[in-house]
């Protein structure tokens, strides 16, 4: 078999046939050509071709004002986002169980069919507005072209689009490819990050953006701006309200002093402090416009936690976590400690799921897996209920196979987007450690037929999509029907992501740029005393309307006029274990068995 001459694409792949996949999976048609720039991401993008941009419309030189309410659009610290939800029907006397659908989405997959694809998201439909005026990019890996191709026709070349990464090396590839690239749009500006650490990375993806009407949008999600990863990988987009001007005349918030108390997390002007804390680590010379902008925005209506890092050392015993944003663990620590953990049955254990997509050299020991990052992920609020929640969580690392990646949408070719060394002594004591914790992306292969499985799969569609996702999820029990809280992030599994373990001192060194959003249930309480579940929901965003919840729902028909929170999964549950003789997915590996388009994986770099 030919090896695979472009691991970051799948040129020169034959026609394609349908791989072993869920069987509700259509045939998979045709591969697009990606090399040819008239493809886009997705057949259910709002344009499909990159045309030429059309002369500019005298229209868009002019100001838009913004659409008219029936109400004051002011918004104040009491108010609350208007959340689309439904109810669902009950007795006449008891009122009704209101449902939210998840704030976390999926990306849409090429080649899944639209039965996987409801309630997804294209980079179209972020991109794709002609109000948007300005948009600042954030993100590792950057494809120019592709970018601009997802704006709409109309405002192409008039949206100030601002490049940020962090290939700040002169030869380095990425850094050329963006230059080059950027030089064919006048309205491109591209800034380079101030990498202090030689093994830091700039790993944040996220948008902002600026529009015509006044309003502002923050997007963090999990994919490079490359059309691979908006093709057929896994990927999750948070995005907040559209976020109105602040009210000139509403009573401004008394200035921050170095003893004042931040507002409490997962509050909207929480949020705003942290994103704003996170943009002026970059420097004032290259977010400074941006911040000011935001200054001027109210984000009351945003119900999330940010958790960020940004290349710094901490020394947790100077930092006042209550006055100050922190990063890495130590911040994600500060998040965790404010949410209250609901009680689990008797005898069980919440289990928290780390899903990633690269993991990286932690140590010949679980020192810093446990020991740190893991007690992170356990902590829990003081309100919490007790005995059964004060327990230790059972902790699960989800990751792909070579098997699973052979079997993916895009063959071996997804594979250069999933990382975890295996190769040397050392690497493997590490694999030595973690493979107890390890579960199957998909759990669908030959060994693991579905018929000897004792407990119902629910299905979450992407077993074929091979992971560039990244979640952190604590679920109450080992029933996984109810969710404590939830986190997307850039962020893998890396001390240069979440920072090293605290030294004698206290200090914690931190490498990278990354940022992620938590949520839990209690962010969409309404009502005082009102009880508010999160939970697990499948192939679509919005809970109750399938089989799924028939756990979560079984405990609110005791309690009506509740509010049950979805969180759409990327994997599917319960989770499939490795078996004692199965090992993670390598890139640098070499893998003779072919991929089933007919492809072999050569390997590449250092192992």
């Amino acid at each position: 078999m030919q090896a695979m001459s472009n691991v970051e694409s799948g040129n020169g792949q034959s026609k394609r046939t349908t791989p072993d996949r869920e069987a509700s999976t259509s045939s998979i048609t045709d591969a697009p050509d990606w090399s040819n720039p008239a493809v886009t991401t997705s057949p259910l993008s709002l344009r499909d071709t990159v045309h030429e941009p059309p002369a500019p419309l005298s229209s868009l030189d002019s100001s838009i004002s913004p659409p008219k309410y029936s109400h004051d659009r002011t918004i104040s610290d009491n108010d609350s986002p208007k959340t689309p939800s439904i109810s669902l029907a009950g007795d006449v006397s008891t009122p009704a169980t209101t449902t939210i659908p998840s704030p976390v989405q999926l990306t849409r997959i090429h080649d899944l069919d639209s039965s996987k694809n409801a309630d997804t998201v294209g980079l179209a439909d972020i991109l794709g507005d002609p109000l948007i005026k300005e948009c600042w990019q954030f993100n590792y890996l950057f494809d120019i072209d592709f970018l601009m191709s997802h704006f709409d026709p109309d405002i192409r070349s008039l949206v100030h689009v601002k490049v940020v990464h962090g290939s700040w090396k002169r030869e380095d590839g990425n850094k050329i490819r963006i230059d080059e690239a950027a030089k064919q749009y006048p309205n491109v500006q591209v800034i380079t990050a101030y990498m202090p650490e030689a093994f830091g990375t700039h790993h944040s993806k996220m948008m902002i953006l600026f529009r015509h009407d006044d309003l502002a949008q923050v997007v963090i999600h999990t994919a490079n701006i490359i059309s691979q990863d908006w093709t057929n990988l896994c990927q999750a987009v948070w995005r907040s309200p559209l976020l109105p001007i602040r009210n000139p005349a509403a009573s401004a918030p008394a200035p921050k002093t170095d003893s004042a108390a931040l507002p409490s997390l997962g509050s909207g002007p929480r949020f705003k402090i942290d994103l704003l804390a996170y943009l002026r680590a970059y420097g004032q010379a290259k977010t400074g416009p941006l911040t000011k902008q935001l200054q001027g925005y109210d984000f009351t209506s945003v119900r999330a936690a940010l958790v960020a890092s940004t290349p710094s050392k901490l020394n947790l015993r100077a930092s006042d976590p209550d006055t100050e944003t922190l990063w890495g663990w130590p911040g994600l620590k500060r998040v965790l400690r404010t949410i209250p953990i609901s009680s689990a049955p008797k005898e069980e254990k919440s289990h928290v799921i780390v899903q990633v997509s690269s993991i990286a050299s932690l140590g010949q020991n679980d020192k810093w897996l446990v020991g740190t990052f893991f007690d992170t992920l356990a902590t829990q609020s003081s309100n919490s209920p007790s005995p059964a929640s004060t327990r230790k969580p059972k902790f699960s690392i989800i990751f792909p196979t070579a098997d699973e990646i052979r079997r993916s949408l895009d063959g071996y070719s997804s594979g250069s987007s999933i990382h975890m060394k295996t190769q040397s002594a050392a690497q493997g004591k590490q694999l030595a450690y973690m493979r107890p914790m390890f579960c199957h992306w998909a759990g669908d292969g030959d060994q693991y037929p579905s018929s000897e499985r004792t407990i119902p799969i629910r299905e979450a569609g992407r077993r074929r999509a091979a992971p560039h996702i990244k979640t952190y999820i604590r679920f109450t029990d080992s029933t996984m029907t109810r969710i404590d809280w939830a986190m997307v992030t850039s962020a893998n599994l890396s001390t240069q992501a979440w920072g090293s373990a605290a030294s004698a001192s206290g200090d914690v060194r931190i490498c990278s740029y990354e940022i992620g959003v938590v949520v839990w249930p209690n962010l969409f309480q309404e009502v005082e005393g009102k009880r508010v579940e999160m939970v697990p929901v499948f192939k679509q965003d919005m809970p109750g309307a399938t089989d799924d919840l028939e756990g979560a729902q079984k405990v609110q028909n005791q309690q009506m006029g509740n509010r049950i929170v979805g969180f759409r999964m990327p994997y599917d549950l319960p989770l499939v274990p490795y078996n004692s003789n199965e090992s993670p997915w390598c890139a640098t590996s070499p893998c003779s068995e072919p991929d089933w388009m007919g492809r072999t994986w050569p390997g590449f770099g250092e192992g």
